[in-house]
């Protein structure tokens, strides 16, 4: 078991008994405590400075909302694991955990659930710190709220964009109706994820290449199957180990999950670190926009990670974006304004927008905001309303 750092904020007795108890015999080493769950800020500033690998937090009679606690734990330590402590399993509060980014809830006898919890993140740990390990690499899902809101659009930018900045990609279709980028991207696949899907059983790097084109330079694509040709359903825990295989072998898996949460994107989400909801203004857009993002919560699926993007965006919007966000219950990620002329002349060309355009330049900053890579030297930053 690789070596692990560890804070505690454990105010209930019992539970610091029992988590002592689950940790006395393990590797590791307990680096900041706190027993006062009331009163968080002095340790927030110890989180700061000693940055644990995990931390334990009591939730059993915290005062503050756990989702601000996770917040400021994540803000002040980077990426922690976080384990909710509580002395009773009520589905309410494990739902509530869940949703506020917790990665594990735990509740007395703690040694041995205590002990694979942490056994999982020491073998994290290591593979991450093990330079010949293959790394997990980041994956993001794209959603559009209702046909036609844009999503399988977005993705493709975004992708070709990380292409552009010498990110090893990967943009695969899950769209199993639709199935549109290989049209966007002028790919000419002879195999899809069907292919990859039906032989798991021989599903290597060699086969997995010969599976993959480069409708985008520096982009590798898995396209879906051909509407006509698709005879046979992919069953959704073969696609998530399709994902699962994938994703070490590149920087950046961006995924087109289609309209809405099918059953397939459900699975999917397993392998899927952030989820793009792309909506427009319409009415039933942003009605469907609803009922995912409670889909998504109630799944166990955190707040945190779901990125609300708006397309097609007016220049003068009828609603504030904070009566948008109110009304939805999460932030708005970005704003991607409306130009469809310019969308339309490019897809009739068989390109993609670069950043001649203003629509070109604004995908080119989702991209950034998204993976938190840096801009292109020498661009200037300016005021906009978008982005």
């Amino acid at each position: 078991m690789y070596p692990l750092t560890i804070g505690l904020v454990i105010e209930n007795r019992e539970l610091m008994e029992q988590a002592q108890a689950g940790l006395a015999e393990l590797p590791l080493r307990i680096i900041v405590e706190h027993q006062d769950t009331g009163n968080m800020s002095a340790f927030y500033e110890r989180l700061e400075r000693m940055r644990p690998d995990v931390v334990l937090v009591d939730i059993s009679s915290l005062t503050e909302s756990l989702e601000g606690m996770v917040g400021h734990i994540r803000a002040a330590s980077g990426d922690p694991m976080i384990i909710a402590l509580n002395n009773h399993t009520e589905s309410e509060s494990i739902l509530e955990s869940m949703r506020a980014g917790v990665n594990e809830y735990l509740s007395p006898p703690l040694q041995e659930t205590l002990k694979r919890a942490l056994e999982k993140r020491s073998v994290e740990r290591s593979r991450r710190r093990d330079g010949s390990a293959k790394k997990s690499g980041k994956a993001f899902g794209f959603v559009s709220a209702k046909g036609g809101c844009g999503a399988t659009t977005l993705a493709c930018h975004v992708a070709a964009e990380l292409g552009r900045q010498n990110q090893k990609v990967l943009l695969a279709d899950l769209d199993l109706d639709a199935g549109m980028i290989a049209f966007i991207t002028k790919t000419k696949a002879t195999y899809s994820i069907l292919d990859a899907v039906n032989n798991l059983h021989r599903l290597d790097l060699h086969y997995w290449k010969a599976i993959v084109s480069n409708g985008i330079p520096v982009v590798e694509i898995v396209s879906a199957p051909l509407a006509l040709a698709s005879k046979t359903h992919a069953k959704d825990e073969q696609v998530r180990h399709v994902i699962a295989f994938a994703r070490p072998y590149y920087d950046w898996t961006l995924v087109d999950l289609g309209r809405s949460l099918s059953h397939m994107a459900m699975a999917a989400l397993e392998e899927i670190d952030e989820i793009c909801i792309v909506t427009t203004l319409e009415v039933p857009a942003l009605h469907q926009s609803k009922q995912v993002i409670q889909t998504l919560l109630d799944s166990g699926f955190g707040k945190q990670r779901i990125r609300l993007i708006l397309n097609r965006a007016p220049k003068r919007l009828d609603i504030t974006p904070g009566e948008l966000e109110k009304m939805l219950g999460i932030p708005i990620f970005s704003m991607i304004p409306n130009d469809y002329p310019e969308l339309y002349e490019a897809y009739a060309e068989g390109r993609l927008l670069g950043k001649t355009s203003e629509l070109g330049r604004q995908l080119a900053r989702l991209a950034g905001k998204l993976t938190c890579l840096e801009e292109e030297k020498g661009t200037k930053k300016r005021f906009a309303l978008f982005g």
